[in-house]
């Protein structure tokens, strides 16, 4: 059965698709009544508040009609920022060399949390290097990951 996060992105990608954008990830935060449906979207000539709002009654209309969450929720409809979240193999790919902050499911060698250089990609194993130290994770252990901001 598959997760609310890829049921979700199966009915929502369509739509921010329509409108000219393409659908990075998904987060929902179960809060209760104050929970929080989160897109991430991106265009090649950035993304400003004015398409986060078309974005936004796009994907709203289409979560009347479909219902996947029955209970309260905000939603949310982000341009990635300079801390861009990862959710998709291809943008750890476009993203080699650069440092990523990583949570892991489990920890694996007593880390669940860490920031290191990403070196490669090879299949579904990302390849880091934290505290000059090779670390190799595989992708489906990775919970969450962003990129680290550079202010040179």
């Amino acid at each position: 059965m598959a997760t609310l996060v890829e049921r979700l992105t199966a009915i929502l990608e369509p739509a921010v698709e329509a409108a000219g954008f393409e659908l990075l990830g998904i987060e929902y935060i179960s809060a209760g009544r104050h929970s929080t449906l989160r897109l991430f979207i991106d265009h090649e000539n950035g993304v400003v508040i004015e398409d986060c709002a078309l974005v936004s009654r796009q994907v709203s209309a289409v979560l009347d009609v479909e219902d996947p969450i029955s209970s309260e929720y905000n939603l949310e409809v982000s341009s990635p920022g300079m801390d861009r979240p990862l959710f998709k193999l291809a943008h750890y790919e476009a993203l080699v060399g650069e440092d990523i902050a990583v949570q892991l499911q489990v920890p694996v060698e007593n880390r669940r949390k860490f920031t290191g250089k990403l070196d490669s990609v090879e299949g579904d194993i990302l390849s880091f290097t934290i505290d000059q130290q090779p670390f190799r994770v595989s992708f489906q252990q990775v919970k969450k990951a962003h990129l680290v901001p550079k202010f040179d």
